[in-house]
């Protein structure tokens, strides 16, 4: 385990992973771990971990992976299991190294999907919910044509100049991203049958004008899913409604956060 300065690097594999940890530490409390969007980072979470913190009392850790924020960049082009490639290998790694116990997983459309697929393939005991906002299990018409529209805005206005702000290297984030996601190849993927695996207690966060999903995406996790699914539906907000309606969305996540952290130390919440 190592001793985690409230922020700083983690070496992970071959990367420099910048990190930022609020509150207790793991072998004190519960942990929170966030998992970013596509386009996202530690930093651009803005001050939604540290609200979380506040409202449940456990532990917030916030990281960038590979190619994001202050993080190592990676090879370009991404592989297109790059989410189960951090799902199954990266995440591993990192929970150890910040000696994780027990806990949750947060995560945001592809941050959730790495989360999903976590929770359904590793069968981490210590991980004892996952909160998912904006989640993807499969690719949707909708999705392609937002990213491929998301593409030509990068290239022609101030996007690039107003996400250096959040990443060392703006096109590594973006191109290993947004080439994933409009590869002809990457609209196969999918990753329901993870959901069946899943045996911990799930909440699904979407905004009502989510423009990167549709509630198809919702609808399969009731279907598929065997552990409880509660599913927020956040009127007004779009793809980030922890940033669009973050009132609403750090009501819903730190009261699931209560719910499954303050059960008994043994309950696993397992499902039936």
């Amino acid at each position: 385990m190592t001793t985690l300065s409230p922020s700083g690097f983690l070496r992970i594999g071959a990367s420099d992973l910048e990190y930022r940890m609020i509150g207790p530490m793991p072998d004190a409390a519960p942990t929170i771990v966030m998992l970013h969007e596509g386009l996202g980072s530690a930093g651009l979470w803005g001050d939604f971990p540290d609200r979380l913190q506040a409202a449940t009392g456990a532990g917030v850790f916030v990281y960038s992976r590979a190619g994001y924020g202050a993080s190592s960049p990676v090879q370009l082009p991404r592989p297109l299991d790059y989410m189960h490639i951090e799902a199954r290998e990266t995440l591993p790694k990192l929970l150890e190294t910040i000696g994780f116990r027990r806990g949750l997983l947060v995560g945001h459309s592809d941050g959730a999907s790495i989360a999903a697929i976590y929770a359904g393939g590793v069968q981490d005991y210590r991980v004892r919910g996952v909160a998912m906002i904006a989640p993807h299990f499969i690719v949707e018409d909708i999705s392609v044509a937002s990213i491929a529209e998301i593409k030509k805005t990068y290239e022609t206005t101030e996007l690039k100049s107003k996400l250096a702000r959040w990443h060392k290297d703006v096109d590594n984030a973006f191109y290993g991203w947004n080439a994933a996601w409009l590869d002809p190849k990457f609209r196969s993927w999918d990753i329901c049958e993870y959901l069946a695996y899943i045996r911990v207690p799930v909440a699904i966060l979407q905004g009502a004008d989510d423009q990167y999903g549709t509630l198809r995406q919702v609808e399969i996790a009731e279907e598929e899913c065997y552990c409880p699914v509660d599913v927020t539906i956040i009127p007004g907000a779009g793809h980030s409604p922890h940033r669009e309606a973050p009132e609403a969305t750090l009501h819903a996540i730190s009261d699931f956060a209560g719910r499954i952290l303050h059960t008994h130390e043994g309950s696993q919440g397992r499902a039936a």
